[in-house]
């Protein structure tokens, strides 16, 4: 189920800016203005809590909790009431409300927001263990290799500069694990470290690593560009990294 089958989302865009005014935040990458990161947050939290089961439904209306705090910290929920346009979806979004107004207004019950561990120190990188790439994947499948820098991408060195790159990135998570930022895929923890290919302070692109099933290794299975890695990291967390951010 996705956001759009379940609910007519109206004019979406002023929907999605009404958001961007209660949760502020960099929603946008470079210097659009375009909310792609909310829009990315909100469509994907959505499929989670469907998922769970953790969306409110009554008949006369719907809710389910964003996972988004505005500038008090107070907790932000879709609301939803019904269509009235026959033949088409249930729901309408009607808009986005803090507890307080839900609260004020009756609502008492409000679901929780989406989970995705169970154990919190799933969200905690181990540096003591070596990170094994998929060099397979990373160079040869084309989408892969096309997110490549160019330069690295045609130079028959790319290997020892990719291991160089790793070695650097090995250094960087030991002085702050916190460097390695996780990410949900696929129903699994993943991490997300950089790989400065180009210049030592600056990321080219992220490697999404896994740990082996023995908790052994970790292997670096595919390379993400920024914005991909950032869209999601997002959905667990505010990122708060020097390496990635839009």
């Amino acid at each position: 189920m996705n956001l759009f089958d379940y609910t007519y989302c109206g004019n979406y865009n002023r929907q999605i800016q009404n958001l961007s005014r209660i949760v502020p935040e960099k929603w946008s990458f470079g210097g659009t203005e375009d909310n792609g990161i909310l829009k990315g947050y909100l469509e994907h939290t959505f499929q989670r809590v469907y998922e769970e089961g953790k969306i409110l439904e009554t008949d006369n209306y719907a809710i389910f909790n964003t996972g988004l705090f505005n500038r008090y910290y107070q907790p932000v929920y879709v609301y939803f009431i019904p269509n009235q346009v026959p033949d088409r979806q249930r729901w309408f979004l009607e808009g986005f409300y803090t507890e307080y107004y839900l609260l004020k207004s009756g609502i008492d019950s409000l679901p929780k927001r989406a989970e995705y561990v169970q154990d919190p120190s799933e969200l905690i990188f181990d540096t003591g263990l070596d990170i094994i790439p998929q060099y397979e994947h990373i160079f040869e499948e084309t989408e892969n290799n096309q997110r490549l820098p160019e330069n690295i991408r045609n130079s028959v060195m790319k290997v020892p500069l990719y291991d160089g790159a790793l070695r650097q990135t090995k250094r960087m998570l030991e002085a702050d694990y916190r460097t390695a930022i996780p990410q949900y895929y696929d129903h699994n923890i993943q991490f997300l470290i950089p790989v400065c290919l180009q210049d030592p302070a600056r990321a080219a692109l992220a490697l999404a690593c896994v740990k082996t099933e023995d908790g052994k290794k970790y292997l670096g299975r595919t390379c993400l560009t920024l914005k991909m890695a950032y869209h999601n990291a997002r959905l667990l967390a505010k990122i708060h990294s020097s390496w990635l951010c839009p």
